[in-house]
């Protein structure tokens, strides 16, 4: 993404990589809000490099707190509603690329199912070659969709 969509130079992509990299590594170590708080500078860094080249203005601070809501989200999904990831990963796509939340309703559907697979066949034992490959398909046919809808806005 950061080449192909941001074209970021090879120095440049590196650091805004090690950003996001560096926000998910303090919210591994989290066990609360209050830690995984401890991760929004560098997911704020990191969505300001994205903010400086993109067509689309956002606000940074915005989509930097909803990344790390779904994060949560996804950690503590015991704790949350069926569709509640779903939700999270098309608002921060929304805010980020410029488009109603409600038009990436399937997109954020199909990121969360290929989540769920992997989360839930780690849990029971493994992930399987063809585990993956359901997995990719549902990450393309997201990536596809979420292409189309801001290709139309």
């Amino acid at each position: 993404m950061l080449n192909s969509q941001f074209h970021f130079p090879f120095w440049r992509r590196q650091l805004v990589a090690y950003r996001a990299a560096k926000a998910a590594f303090v919210f591994k170590d989290g066990k609360a809000r209050e830690d995984y708080e401890k991760a929004l500078p560098d997911l704020e860094k990191f969505y300001s490099e994205i903010h400086d080249v993109s067509s689309t203005d956002f606000d940074i601070d915005r989509a930097a707190t909803l990344e790390l809501e779904w994060w949560i989200v996804h950690r503590q999904r015991d704790q949350h509603a069926p569709g509640d990831l779903s939700r999270a990963l098309a608002e921060v796509a929304a805010v980020v690329y410029g488009v109603p939340a409600d038009k990436l309703t399937e997109y954020g559907d199909l990121r969360a199912a290929a989540m769920e697979i992997r989360d839930n066949t780690s849990a029971g034992g493994g992930v399987t070659e063809e585990d993956w490959q359901h997995i990719d398909d549902l990450l393309h046919r997201s990536w596809g969709l979420l292409h189309a809808v801001v290709s139309n806005k």
